[in-house]
Order: structure tokens, then sequence, then C-alpha cells
């Protein structure tokens, strides 16, 4: 017997259900108890683990993303956007990537110490590094824990080139330290709208900020001098890509000069967490999207061939692209920007007990 997803469905969440992670041998599915009683679900509750990290900074070589290192303040996201491609990464702690994903966070108080001293070692090589680019370092908790604005402070000191993607109208907070980073080359945001329609986007991403919030905040940061990407990411088939054009005409009326797009991701443990969203809020129309999606990919959910994996390929994903080129000529916006300065950078200084003689 399947669990009734429509009755089971957690409140203010995005996962309908805590999915079994890849390394878990057992699977654990709701069953009805019997009784014929309605009954309201507890209320799941945001719980925060404290961890120590021992390296901050990750590296990677993947040829589809234009940096090769980043940073995350945070485990797990509390926005709850249910398409996350993030998502897979909890299982790596032993938790689901479904609702343990958005409400069993991970934060890391010691991260500005730790990449202090990362940025301090003899065989760093300064570029380019990316926030935000797997948990959103301007997710609510950020409010408590202070550890995003502590880590822009190091990196501010050191004049280190950073460029943050998010959703969080709290990156708001910290223009302060953006806007003198950006005056020197150093700083670039891209913010992320997925749907203008605030339904849609309240029961996709049910603790993120509304489009029209996310909006507000890419205009404070452009007349702040901060350069702003309109990221209209993910597109889905057949629920969100008649938006496309919209997205990124309202991101640049709010001052954003560039933009980017990418096409739905559903890697591992995402694809039967996004068709079974799709079961309780989209069921007309959970075939069709899903069809859309395999046609790009070979008939798979998913293909995770660089080069692929972003947008897909086939007739329907050549006609997102033309249409993304078209809308760029006609509202002005870049699609590729101007390199952020590296020369500026000075390593922290070390403590030592002998002075410097310099």
């Amino acid at each position: 017997m399947k669990p009734d997803l429509q009755s089971s469905t957690p409140k203010a969440r995005g996962a309908v259900s805590n999915v079994t992670h890849r390394y878990d041998p057992v699977s654990r599915h709701s069953e009805a108890d019997g009784w014929d009683i309605e009954e309201d679900l507890p209320t799941l509750r945001t719980e925060v683990i404290v961890e120590r990290p021992r390296s901050l900074i990750s590296y990677n070589r993947s040829p589809d993303l234009p940096f090769d290192r980043s940073i995350n303040p945070y485990r797990g996201c509390e926005h709850g956007c249910v398409y996350c491609f993030a998502r897979p990464s909890h299982a790596y702690l032993g938790l689901s990537p479904g609702l343990d994903f958005e409400t069993r966070l991970v934060a890391r108080p010691d991260a500005p110490e730790v990449l202090r001293a990362e940025l301090g070692r003899n065989s760093y090589k300064v570029a380019p590094l990316a926030i935000g680019t797997n948990t959103d370092p301007y997710q609510p908790i950020e409010k408590e824990y202070g550890i995003m604005r502590q880590c822009l402070e190091v990196l501010d000191t050191c004049g280190h080139p950073v460029a943050i993607v998010t959703k969080g109208a709290l990156i708001e907070r910290d223009i302060d330290i953006l806007a003198r980073m950006a005056k020197r080359g150093l700083m670039r945001v891209g913010v992320s709208v997925t749907t203008l329609d605030p339904r849609l986007s309240r029961a996709m991403e049910p603790r993120a900020p509304l489009p029209k919030r996310r909006l507000a905040t890419i205009r404070k940061l452009a007349a702040a001098g901060i350069p702003v990407r309109i990221m209209a990411s993910p597109m889905v088939p057949a629920l969100t890509d008649s938006e496309l054009e919209a997205i990124l005409e309202a991101g640049r009326d709010a001052g954003a000069r560039s933009a980017s797009w990418i096409m739905l991701r559903l890697p591992k443990e995402v694809s039967p967490l996004w068709q079974e969203w799709l079961a309780v809020h989209y069921p007309d129309r959970a075939k069709r999207i899903m069809a859309r999606l395999r046609e790009m990919h070979g008939g798979r959910d998913y293909d995770a061939r660089w080069g692929h994996r972003m947008r897909g390929e086939g007739a329907y994903a050549e006609l997102i692209q033309h249409r993304y080129k078209v809308a760029l000529k006609r509202l002005g916006l870049r699609e590729k920007t101007q390199p952020m300065r590296t020369d500026l950078f000075q390593p922290p200084r070390k403590d030592s007990a002998q002075l410097s003689l310099f």
C-alpha cells in the first residue's frame, strides 16, 4: 500500500517525504494505522547541528562551471526548494535528501577561521571563490549564526574575489561589505528567480523569499553598485518555461546587468522527490513534464555528462536556448561579464610571537 501523499504532505516544506538515500540499506514507507480518524501531522521543526570543519574550500574540475573552488558555510538548506540538485549531498551525512535536507541542517561557525588559514597557506593560488553553489549562504539560520558575513569579512580584508548565488533577502544586510568589494572589482552576485508566480514559488520553494522580494533585493544591490546577474534557474518544462523572457525582463528592470539559465536537473534522489511533488501539486502535468525532461536526456530522468547536464539536448533544449539568446539581445543583458580582479589579493597575516621587521 502506497502512502497517501496528499494527506501526508508536511506544511511549509518542499519535499513530500524523507526519501531513502542511496547508502541506506533499509527503505521506509508511511502506512495508514487503520483508524478512520483524521489527524494533523506534527510540525517539522528545523534542527541545527554544529560542525567543526577541518577544511572549507572545495575544488572542482567541471568544464560546466565558471569557477574551480567554492565554500559552504552550511550543509542542507531551509529554503526547501524541492528541485535543488544539492539534495543528494545530504546522503553523505547519513541523512535523507528529502525532508532531512531542509529540516536537519549543519552550521559551521569555525568556517571563517578555517578559511583564513587556507588562504594563508604558501601553496594557495588566488582565483574567484564561489559561495551558494550547493546550499544558500543566506538561508534563514544565517540571521542567527552570521557565518557568511564573517567569511565575507575575511575575503574583503584579503582582497579576494568572490561570486555569490542566493535567493535570500538577508544578503541586503551585508551590502556594506559587498559594495566595498564590488568597487574594487572583487564581487558579483547572482539572484535566482524560478518563476514570477507567487503561488507556484511558495509550493516549490516554501521558505525562500517570494519572487517580488527577490527582485527588490536585486534593485537594492544594483543601487549600491554591486553587479547582479538574474538567473532564470531552473527552467521547468511545461511549468515555468513560458516565463523565461518575463523573468529576464523583470531582472533587467530591477537592475541586473547579466543573465543565465539552467534546465531542471534531477540527479540521484532528486528525481523521486520531484515526481512525488508533482503527484501532489501538478498531477495533471506530471507525465508531460517528465516526458520533456527525458526527451532532453536520452530517455533518462537525468544525464550527468559534462556539457549536457545543465541544459540537456535536442529540439526542446535548443528552442529554450534560442529564446534566451533573443531575449538577451532585446533586453541588453550580457551573458559573460568582466573577470574579477585577482591582483589585489594579500594572504592573511599569520599570528606570530615575533614582531615583523617590515
